[in-house]
């Protein structure tokens, strides 16, 4: 087992209240790093309940890692820069951001409306966007970015038009900020999830998933971890070298 210890470093990662977020966030307190937790208060309150419930069991941990938990809306540009002088002023600055805040609402062009579309395109493309150029002015020299795009970007699937066009563009903006910010030794790599064990599968039909899981060499679906531990080797001082890549993490679709 890799044992990785991000002590002394500020690792933010956006939509963490749950799902990959939530496994991705867990996984760097445990090797303990100043944990960012950022959710989107949502109308009902549910985002705001995961969130605090996950910050208890993070602050529990034998690492005793410092959490903070951050509302913010990675749509609004203006919300993104007032988070990202909240983990400045707070926090001191940031040395790690994984953008991973996303959702899906899966229709074929046909029948797909512009509220779908536009809805998508707007937390899953401008949301890292917003996150990547706000976290950069804040991010200490040597930092390190992570994208969450899928592998929905890289082969496309039926009725994704609007999910696949944000995540292959997270995957174009990925390799741009790479040489970009190489200039201050600050790495920006992504991972592309396969088929990944969350709340979100629950959008996704059953005879869709039985087609999915039929494609997936590794005969099963992946788990947050398997992302996380992706995430935490990209994040890592000996990773330094690797920038602009992207790293499927799908077991052994692409």
């Amino acid at each position: 087992m890799i044992t990785y210890n991000f002590s002394g470093k500020v690792v933010l990662v956006t939509g963490s209240s749950r799902g990959i977020g939530a496994g991705v966030l867990t996984a760097f307190a445990r090797a303990g790093a100043t944990c960012v937790l950022h959710f989107w208060d949502d109308p009902a309150g549910a985002n705001r309940e995961d969130a605090e419930a996950l910050a208890a069991e993070l602050r529990a941990l034998a690492s005793k890692p410092p959490v903070y938990v951050f509302a913010g809306d990675v749509r609004d540009a203006a919300q993104v820069e007032a988070l990202m002088k909240q983990v400045k002023d707070q926090c001191g600055g940031l040395d790690v951001l994984v953008n991973n805040a996303g959702i899906i609402k899966d229709r074929t062009l046909k029948k797909m409306t512009l509220d779908e579309w536009h809805a998508v395109i707007q937390t899953n493309l401008d949301g890292v966007f917003h996150c990547c150029k706000y976290g950069a002015e804040v991010m200490r020299d040597g930092g390190r970015i992570v994208n969450v795009a899928s592998v929905a970007g890289l082969v496309g699937f039926h009725g994704q038009t609007n999910y696949a066009a944000a995540k292959a563009g997270v995957i174009g903006l990925t390799r741009v900020l790479s040489k970009e910010l190489a200039r201050r030794q600050i790495t920006a790599n992504a991972v592309a999830p396969g088929v990944i064990q969350t709340p979100m599968l629950g959008e996704i039909k059953p005879e869709v998933m039985t087609e999915y899981l039929k494609q997936i060499p590794a005969g099963r679906l992946g788990k947050p971890e398997d992302i996380a531990n992706a995430v935490l080797f990209l994040a890592t001082e000996e990773s330094g070298y690797i920038t602009g890549q992207v790293l499927p993490v799908t077991g052994g679709w692409v």
